[in-house]
C-alpha cells in the first residue's frame, strides 16, 4: 500500500546554503526514523512558505546517495496569514505494509509547534 510520511523543518534565513542543508537535515532524519530505501519511493513534494525563495530545497535530495532517480516536486504554501515563517515540509509517497500508527513523521526547529501531537 501507498502512505505518505510528513515532515517540516524551519530555516533561520532565507538563503540558500540554509535551505539546502535544513532539508537535507529534514530528510535524512524522516529516512532514518521510517527506514525508507528510496526504490519504495513513489514521489516526495516539498513545499515551502512565500517567503523562502533562494533555492529550491529539492536540491537536498540528490545530495543524498541512491535518491537521484526519485521523482521530487517544490511547490509553494498557501500564504494564510498566520502561517510558520521561513518552513519547509515535505511529504514522502512510499509502498509500505506499515499501518498509519507506525509512521513517524519529523518535525524539526520551530516546526515542532505544527504537529506537537506526533512528537516523540
Amino acid at each position: 500500500m501507498i502512505r505518505g510520511v510528513r515532515g517540516a523543518i524551519t530555516v533561520k534565513e532565507n538563503n540558500e546554503p540554509v535551505i539546502v542543508s535544513s532539508t537535507e537535515k529534514l530528510l535524512k532524519e524522516v529516512i532514518k526514523e521510517n527506514g525508507i530505501d528510496p526504490e519504495d519511493v513513489t514521489s516526495v513534494f516539498i513545499s515551502v512558505t512565500e517567503d523562502i525563495t533562494d533555492a529550491f530545497p529539492a536540491k537536498a535530495l540528490r545530495l543524498i546517495p541512491g535518491w537521484t532517480h526519485v521523482p521530487v516536486m517544490c511547490m509553494r504554501e498557501i500564504p494564510v496569514p498566520s502561517a510558520l515563517p521561513l518552513c519547509i515540509r515535505v511529504m514522502i509517497h512510499i509502498f509500505t505494509e506499515k499501518a498509519q500508527n507506525e509512521i513517524v513523521h519529523v518535525y524539526l526547529g520551530d516546526a515542532t509547534q505544527l504537529r506537537p501531537d506526533l512528537l516523540k
